[in-house]
């Protein structure tokens, strides 16, 4: 017994006195302790832990731990600390068995230790100027690695870099270690997530509302040039990265009845119920001390064990309740070719909206306005104090949701409950492609959600009287406007979207006017003052700043780092032009550039590459609109040439593919196949040697892009005009100094007008000119038959000369071509694009004048900031204030209160609030 208290003894010192290390550092040493002799005498031990003076404290107990004492990550020697007692405490692992992974993980705590007081302060901030809340909800946050975006945000990177580098440790292989936040797919995702950087820096009361996906989408493995899928099991390990909130568990109701109660009202009941645990990640802002939250939900069963199938031997049905209910959480998008997949959506974007609108509902509650216990929570001050931004169809049932918990919970009238609503919810679209604008099948919409289906009745018989109030005599028109109905009998989630909206927006000016003049055309009608655009932008800190430091070097040694913070002054790099060490300079970026990317295709891919050629680059969702299959028939057609004539003078060029398809897209798929048997082709081929290198990178996602945007000198945006809504990655590659090769399309034609048409490689046919030739009477053979070198290929294709394995292997993609009409008109834009390919080899042999259009791209791109858009959208949609006020570090008391916090730990009673 004596020998256990002597140890308990022991431990209990031990802990005190790190805690008083930890807590007590001499702050008037921190610049000291940099010098050379601490550097000496820290290496030194780097190996071995630090030991504790045990009889210094002997039988003291751990004194109380406070925001404002903990040390942040001011100096070398702190991090050094923080990151052993992580390793220690932490990991539970001492240097000679830790992992590199240990170090990551260690690494990761110590940074985010730097984020918990920012981020609570942050919380204590919005609550006490009680201000107007941003919520963006989206079945994507394609966020990427956290490690590097927030050393980068909190300006701490020199630091931890210099402290690990002291313990014998290498920081950007430890970040490489970090798997990224499987929670999207492509461009909708990464919108949201650099939207969330923008509202942290701009100082927004903004907040992320996303689902917490156990495998994200998949894992994308090339396996004999076809897209296998595996699960992406990005939390194998867990992620320092977030904090679990049980106590806002939220339960979500499914199927069921709806009655009328004694009072008339209705009552959903005999519901299923799954719970919602939330999950918190820390987004920071850029060097201001302010990090909002991305709160993600994870599907949770509601705990009723069956305890007496598992004791009469029936292991798999008592636990199969819970393995149902948390597959709603398992998987991006699941396959929903057949009905269970289309059950398991619907199911996965109810469950994300009812859960994040039960916590905004319960925050307003608590909110600062209603602090007074006396206070009746009044909901005519909701739309004051909240804005929901949807992003895209997927949240659509926000609308009906909202109008549930009003009236059926909160008592309020329809028509209240409805103003309220629009009110509050603004709607983006992204693309006008069919499959993208949700339609729910009738009879599986009302057995899910019973009470939802009530209240679409309900809006779409509200909306239908003003459609006939407007166009008395047109019940045509009213057919068509139904939110309810049509000719497969479907819940349309579009039309639902913008009937429950004050705001529909765009997401670049071609793609607004056609939603108002095609797909929303009676609608904008209707009305036309609901209707905007916010043209996209992406984050410079993570497209610029983390991805691209050497660039990011330069730039501010001639112009400063206000760009970081206000893109626009890149326009200053204008007038370094004619500067003829600059431009050298940015050769040089350039390149090294391209010979890391080199260092990762042949570590990773096990593929040689020669950095002189020229990268041409197309990375994004695969996709038939994208026209990956029009930049493969280039391709094909560069083969020929070099093979027809081995002397030809052509520009050594690396293409790269990468992106995945969605595991339902079969010709998608076939496209990926058909890229990686050309590759094939050319690579097995002595005579193309260094001059055509092909090549598919697999399982595309942001860690990849941050290496790939880099060294980029050609950027492929070449969808069929009208298709692509925007687009981001032309945004990011335009930044990082690629000149863009595109058709007039999405954001390509605002990148037009900003760096100029003798800056940028437009080709193909306009908007306008689709269309007419739709009208005329589109025939793909016409150019097939006029086309020698496009008639060469096709045929190449369709004889197997790609496929040796099988010769008949690509011919549903000919069959696309030729016989289905070429839907995207690939055909009829390959003269120009061949032609616009033409003069990228011409410009390119010219390597200062492709450097001076390199700048012009750089100094252009000051629009595509996600900071401008955010900026529009808190004017003129959620009617907010940018602040770009720095709020106080966190062991800084709070403002005009010296050592409130003090204060507060030695007072007994005090306000509690619930906020997060």
């Amino acid at each position: 017994m004596e020998q256990a208290k002597s140890a308990l003894k022991t431990v209990q010192t031990t802990v005190t006195n790190s805690i008083k290390d930890f807590i007590g550092a001499d702050k008037g040493n921190k610049n000291n302790e940099q010098n050379s002799s601490a550097t000496k005498d820290e290496s030194a031990s780097s190996e071995t832990y630090e030991t504790t003076d045990t009889s210094k404290s002997s039988g003291s107990c751990p004194r109380q731990l406070s925001i404002r004492d903990i040390p942040m990550l001011e100096n070398v020697q702190e991090v050094k600390k923080i990151f052993n007692r992580h390793l220690h405490f932490t990991v539970a692992k001492d240097r000679d068995i830790a992992t590199s992974y240990d170090y990551y993980t260690a690494v990761a705590y110590t940074v985010r230790d730097h984020l918990i007081g920012r981020w609570i302060r942050t919380n204590q901030h919005h609550f006490e100027n009680d201000e107007k809340r941003v919520y963006y909800f989206s079945l994507e946050f394609h966020m990427g690695r956290a490690l590097s975006n927030c050393l980068i945000n909190l300006g701490i990177e020199d630091t931890v870099n210099e402290a690990l580098s002291q313990m014998g440790l290498n920081l950007e292989e430890l970040e490489e270690l970090e798997p990224d936040a499987a929670l999207g797919n492509g461009g909708l995702g990464r919108l949201a997530a650099c939207f969330l950087d923008s509202m942290a820096t701009l100082g927004f009361a903004g907040y992320g509302y996303g689902l917490r996906y156990d495998y994200g989408i998949f894992a994308q493995k090339i396996q004999d040039g076809y897209q296998i899928e595996y699960p992406d099991s990005w939390l194998k390990f867990g992620t320092p990265w977030e904090i679990g909130r049980p106590e806002h568990l939220i339960p979500i109701n499914f199927y069921g009845k709806v009655i009328d109660d004694e009072n008339g009202k209705k009552k959903w009941i005999d519901t299923e119920i799954i719970h919602a645990m939330p999950y918190d990640a820390p987004t920071p802002g850029y060097n201001n001390n302010i990090v909002n939250t991305l709160r993600l939900w994870s599907a949770k069963a509601r705990g009723e064990f069956n305890f007496q199938f598992f004791n009469a031997g029936d292991y798999i049905r008592a636990v199969a309740e819970e393995s149902l209910a948390e597959n709603i959480t398992r998987v991006l998008y699941p396959n929903d070719n057949f009905d269970e997949g289309k059950i398991l959506r619907l199911k996965q974007e109810y469950f994300l909206v009812s859960a994040s609108l039960q916590d905004i509902i319960r925050r307003f509650k608590n909110s600062k306005i209603f602090s007074n216990k006396n206070k009746k929570i009044d909901f005519t001050y909701f739309p004051e104090k909240t804005a929901i931004q949807l992003n895209d169809t997927h949240p659509a049932l926000t609308v009906a949701e909202l109008m549930r918990l009003l009236i059926d919970e909160e008592n309020l009238e329809w028509n209240q409950a409805f103003d309220i609503t629009k009110k509050v919810i603004a709607f983006t679209n992204h693309t006008l492609l069919p499959e993208a604008l949700e339609r729910w099948p009738i009879d599986m919409f009302k057995k899910l959600l019973p009470r939802h289906f009530q209240i679409i009745t309900d809006i779409n018989s509200h909306h239908l009287d003003l459609v006939r109030k407007k166009w008395p005599d047109d019940e045509e028109r009213v057919k068509r406007m139904s939110i309810i109905g049509g000719e497969k009998q479907v819940v349309n989630m579009g039309y639902l979207s913008v009937v429950g909206s004050h705001v529909v927006n765009g997401v670049a000016q071609l793609h607004s006017n056609l939603l108002k003049s095609t797909i929303f055309k009676d609608f904008y009608e209707l009305n036309p003052e609901k209707f905007q655009n916010k043209t996209n932008g992406i984050t410079p800190r993570r497209w610029l700043l983390t991805c691209n430091p050497d660039l990011s070097e330069l730039i501010s040694s001639k112009i400063g780092d206000d760009w970081i913070t206000d893109l626009r002054e890149l326009s200053k790099l204008r007038n370094y032009i004619d500067n003829e060490q600059f431009i050298h300079d940015l050769q040089q970026v350039k390149l090294e550039n391209k010979k890391r990317l080199v260092n990762v295709l042949e570590n990773d891919f096990k593929v040689k590459v020669n950095p002189n050629t020229m990268f041409d680059i197309q990375v994004k969702r695969i996709h038939e609109y994208k026209r990956q299959l029009l930049n493969c028939l280039h391709v094909i057609t560069l083969y020929n040439r070099i093979k027809d004539n081995p002397n030809i003078d052509n520009v050594p060029r690396t293409v790269i593919f990468s992106g995945k398809s969605a595991p339902g897209y079969p010709t998608a798929k076939l496209i990926i196949k058909l890229i990686c048997n050309v590759a094939r082709t050319v690579s097995d081929d002595p005579a193309v040697g260094e001059r055509l290198k092909v090549i598919f990178l697999e399982n595309y996602r942001v860690s990849l892009a941050e290496k790939i945007i880099p060294a980029v000198d050609l950027s492929e945006q070449i969808s069929l005009a009208g298709l692509e809504a925007s687009g981001t990655g032309n945004m990011k590659m335009m930044l990082n100094g690629a000149l863009t090769i595109g058709t007039y399309d999405g954001a390509n034609i605002e990148i037009d007008e900003e760096v100029g048409r003798d800056n940028i490689f437009i080709f193909g046919m306009k908007i306008e000119e689709v269309n007419a030739l739709r009208e005329k009477g589109y025939n793909s053979k016409e150019y097939y038959e006029r086309e020698p070198e496009l008639k060469r290929a096709l045929d190449q294709i369709r004889d197997g000369f790609f496929s040796s394995e099988d010769p008949n292997l690509f011919a549903d993609i000919i069959k696309h071509l030729l016989e289905l009409n070429d839907e995207y008109m690939l055909l009829a834009d390959y003269a120009e694009y061949l032609k616009a390919q033409e003069r990228v080899e011409q410009l390119y042999k010219n390597h200062i004048e492709w450097t001076k259009k390199s700048l012009l791209n750089i100094a252009a791109a000051g629009k595509f900031s996600s900071d401008r858009a955010i900026k529009e959208y808190a004017k003129d949609i959620w009617n907010v204030k940018p602040s770009m006020k720095k709020l106080p570090e966190p062991h800084h008391g709070r403002p005009g209160i010296k050592n409130e916090i003090e204060k507060i730990e030695m007072t007994q009673s005090y306000s509690q609030r619930e906020d997060y």
